[in-house]
């Protein structure tokens, strides 16, 4: 095919020239993906690394957990089997007090009945001071206004001695552990004596 002027003209396309890589080599088309694709391999590659690295972490903390546990709780049970060693060490002398006061031979029931006292005495005062050592104190009741919060009444009685509403005898004592009620006092709260005139 020839122009107004009479030049050919050619009807054929150009090709389309390649692309060039920069090391100058000649790159097929639809290569331009491939980095894209390594840095999202490279980053699966990191993530798995650090999620088995996260695992094995876990596994650790996991078993620490359970040994931990395993300690305490054997620690907890010793300390149940012999959380009251100290208070039975301070009973023990007790028992060795009623056992030779029990074991004692005496001339006399007199004399028995006074070594028996003198024994049950020693007693109660080894008892209360190993009691106290362990912050246990008892209440004291006679002759004080009626408390609920640490007395229990169990009768009235009416009396002109005592005023109304008043502890006038103690039948079983009242405990105080560091302060907590552990068992109230057992009492006979006084009254009014009744007063009141026949109507006949």
């Amino acid at each position: 095919m020839t122009d107004d002027q009479g030049r050919s003209i050619s009807t054929e396309s150009p090709e389309a020239e390649p692309a060039v890589r920069p090391d100058g080599d000649t790159a097929p088309k639809g290569d331009k993906k491939g980095p894209k694709k390594e840095r999202l391999r490279d980053r699966l590659k990191t993530a798995e690394a650090k999620a088995e690295e996260n695992y094995e972490r876990f596994l650790r903390v996991t078993a620490d957990f359970e040994n931990y546990k395993k300690r305490v709780e054997r620690e907890m049970n010793e300390f149940r089997k012999f959380a009251n060693e100290s208070l039975v060490k301070e009973i023990l002398p007790i028992v060795d007090n009623l056992e030779r006061a029990l074991a004692a031979r005496h001339g006399s029931d007199e004399d028995a009945l006074e070594g028996l006292r003198q024994g049950i005495e020693m007693t109660l005062r080894g008892l209360m001071d190993g009691l106290r050592k362990f912050e246990v104190v008892p209440l004291d009741a006679m002759d004080k206004p009626f408390d609920p919060s640490f007395h229990q009444a169990v009768s009235q009685e009416e009396s002109e001695t005592c005023p109304e509403n008043t502890v006038c005898q103690e039948l079983q004592k009242g405990y105080l552990l560091n302060d907590r009620l552990i068992r109230p006092s057992m009492v006979v709260v006084s009254k009014k004596p009744d007063t009141g005139v026949d109507g006949k």
